[in-house]
């Protein structure tokens, strides 16, 4: 209820201070396990992702988020589950797989960090669709989050993972390149 009740609040913030315009959510599945991989430019882009999907999201957000008081709940009903930064966090990636093993969305920004994306991505958005079966959904958040000034996100065609299920560290790397890619020619393709 309190996510539904936000995302009826940021599509309208979104919408007017930073003129949101969304492209491609016929590619989204309605249900079963998804991974939305996107590049990472801004604290802003988990709830600009949200915004438009028809689905909750999940994302890992970085574990001293949770020790804030009043902002650990937030991000909690908003979908958020705390991640260890510097590290694999054991607890982290089960809960993931977890989620995408009931069905659920889980946002990804493969880079790890916020900016460019011109550098490699990490494994673990490849890992967990491929070990969940989960539909990949390469996207770009395109735009500098300036006031009045337009925001866009394009969500993609799905990736077939199928011939990267072998589970080798080279397949995973292969599986993360071809993400990576996916989301630069959204990017290449759509920049103003």
């Amino acid at each position: 209820m309190i996510y539904r009740i936000l995302r009826v609040v940021a599509r309208v913030f979104f919408g007017v201070v930073f003129r949101l315009q969304v492209s491609g959510l016929e590619n989204i599945p309605r249900q079963g396990p998804v991974v939305i991989c996107s590049n990472h430019i801004s604290n802003w882009d988990p709830p600009l992702l949200g915004t438009p999907l028809p689905r909750k999201i999940h994302y890992m957000a970085k574990e001293e988020l949770f020790r804030i008081p009043g902002l650990a709940w937030l991000i909690t009903a908003l979908g958020a589950f705390p991640v260890k930064r510097g590290g694999v966090s054991k607890e982290s990636i089960r809960v993931a797989l977890r989620l995408l093993e009931e069905g659920h969305m889980l946002g990804i920004f493969p880079q790890g960090t916020r900016g460019e994306t011109g550098g490699m991505g990490k494994k673990g958005a490849a890992s967990l669709a491929i070990r969940t079966n989960a539909i990949v959904i390469p996207t770009a958040i395109i735009g500098e989050y300036r006031l009045f000034r337009r925001m866009k996100i394009v969500f993609g065609e799905p990736i077939d993972l199928d011939e990267y299920k072998n589970g080798t560290s080279e397949s995973l790397e292969k599986a993360t390149d071809r993400i990576m890619e996916g989301i630069r020619k959204l990017i290449s393709a759509n920049k103003a």
